[in-house]
């Protein structure tokens, strides 16, 4: 026996959503979920790794330099500096949503611009460390042999220091762990693609803004799903510094 359901029925028929929120932001809030387990899923094998082996790169070694300051030692300088700039993304992301409950449409289009700044202001700062990683020549001692290596996915000169030992001014060292490049560029480029992705979204987002799309429907939800979409990865990215950098 079949049953027609009436055009316009609701399935829900209590006095309030259990929810309390539009399906399309609770669409994004399953999508992140789905997200924090990938990442989760990254970070937990890389602790693995890490604690099962004897030696593991001083981050206060690897991660020591700064543009324009040559060979000065400014330990986690840099990284911090790319921290700040992404947690002032996030503010200026807040301002945006703000301004859109307002209906203010100057007001999203200014902040959501600077969040745009900040973003590739961001990818510019880690395109530039990983440069100096890849590029950045270091004496390793390899079966007796001084040779120069670099931090790539299959090579890690941050092992370590052979006692006495100079080449050129440079303590020499030994190799280090292989996984160490491979879970860092694996980790920080998802992380980074993730980024890479919210400034399109973003950069979308203030052309509807400026065409008035969002006027026209009356609010800008659009603009608190791009919001949370880029706080997820401001907040993923702390735990990556965490793991990376600090620990």
């Amino acid at each position: 026996m079949s049953t027609t359901v009436p055009a316009g029925y609701k399935w829900w028929s209590g006095g309030k959503s259990p929810f309390n929120v539009s399906y399309g932001k609770l669409m994004m809030w399953y999508f992140l979920m789905s997200d924090t387990f990938t990442f989760g899923a990254f970070l937990i094998s890389y602790a693995t790794i890490r604690m099962s082996q004897n030696y593991w790169p001083d981050p206060n070694h690897v991660f020591n330099a700064f543009p324009g300051f040559g060979h000065a030692n400014l330990p986690l300088a840099f990284v911090s500096l790319m921290t700040f700039i992404l947690i002032m993304s996030s503010v200026t992301m807040v301002l945006a949503v703000h301004e859109g409950h307002k209906m203010n449409r100057r007001g999203v289009e200014k902040w959501m611009a600077w969040t745009i700044v900040g973003g590739l202001a961001f990818l510019a700062c880690q395109a530039w460390e990983w440069t100096h990683l890849i590029t950045g020549m270091h004496p390793v001692l390899v079966n007796g042999q001084i040779e120069e290596l670099s931090t790539t996915v299959t090579g890690n000169p941050w092992g370590a220091a052979v006692p006495g030992l100079m080449h050129e001014g440079h303590q020499v060292l030994t190799p280090g762990p292989i996984a160490f490049g491979g879970f860092f560029f694996g980790i920080t480029g998802f992380h980074g693609f993730h980024v890479f992705s919210g400034v399109v979204i973003n950069l979308i987002m203030l052309i509807k803004t400026r065409l008035g799309h969002f006027d026209q429907r009356g609010h800008y939800e659009m603009i608190e799903k791009a919001g949370l979409y880029w706080h997820f990865v401001d907040l993923v990215w702390v735990f990556v510094f965490l793991c990376f950098y600090l620990v």
